[in-house]
């Protein structure tokens, strides 16, 4: 068991692949062990905040080369979120968007208690604007986008093109965004463009925090609970 964890730790790609691992994981027990929201909330955010430290501090880069298209194109990417439901309000209840195939439907995953509570809001955005980008970003953009187009990852640079890694990797986004999946796609293409130009991990965090940032923010103004699945 120790040399097995051992063997773990030393694999090139643990650092990318472990925090969006146990991201997954700890989604799937949350459903499953329905926890109050004043206690998965910031269960879930130290957890990941502990793996992200102690598994892939050492690969993560938070310095942006681009700041103002960086913070535009995040800000850009949230409008377009959020346009699709104010320009055609009844578009999600397609059967396209609420089928069994989907891992996550638009209902929202918070109790109406945990809506009225802020420990458990400022809990939630800080996962979604501080956390989530970096597990994300390390796994698909930083990893998948170069694992696919050669195992050892490390020796294809950040921002490399291929058609197969570009769309493969936007499509499995798109699909772990639910019901949310087609502008899931288009925010999946649009950050895999951003990577292929800056060539950077950062940037694409920053992107990706400023989008979540801004859709919390809208959330709670708005109590437009759904985009919290």
């Amino acid at each position: 068991m120790g040399r097995s964890y051992a063997n773990l730790r030393k694999d090139p790609s643990a650092p990318y692949v472990i925090p969006f691992a146990v991201f997954v994981l700890l989604l799937f027990l949350s459903q499953w062990l329905q926890l109050p929201d004043i206690v998965d909330a910031p269960v879930r955010f130290f957890l990941l905040a502990a793996v992200l430290y102690f598994c892939s501090r050492k690969v993560i880069d938070i310095r942006a080369t681009r700041w103002l298209p960086t913070i535009l194109l995040g800000a850009g990417v949230f409008v377009l979120w959020i346009a699709p439901d104010l320009l055609w309000p009844h578009y999600r209840e397609s059967w396209m968007f609420h089928n069994a195939l989907l891992v996550a439907t638009a209902h929202g995953s918070l109790s109406v208690a945990g809506r009225q509570n802020g420990i458990v809001l400022a809990f939630r955005t800080a996962r979604a604007a501080l956390i989530v980008p970096l597990v994300e970003e390390l796994f698909w953009r930083a990893w998948l986008m170069r694992w696919l187009i050669a195992p050892d990852f490390r020796s294809v640079r950040l921002g490399t093109y291929t058609a197969a890694s570009f769309w493969i990797t936007a499509i499995l986004f798109a699909s772990e965004h639910g019901s949310f999946w087609a502008v899931g796609l288009i925010t999946g293409i649009i950050y895999n463009w951003w990577m292929l130009r800056t060539r950077s991990l950062g940037d694409l965090i920053w992107t990706h925090a400023i989008t979540n940032a801004c859709l919390c923010g809208y959330v709670i103004a708005t109590h437009n609970w759904e985009y919290w699945m």
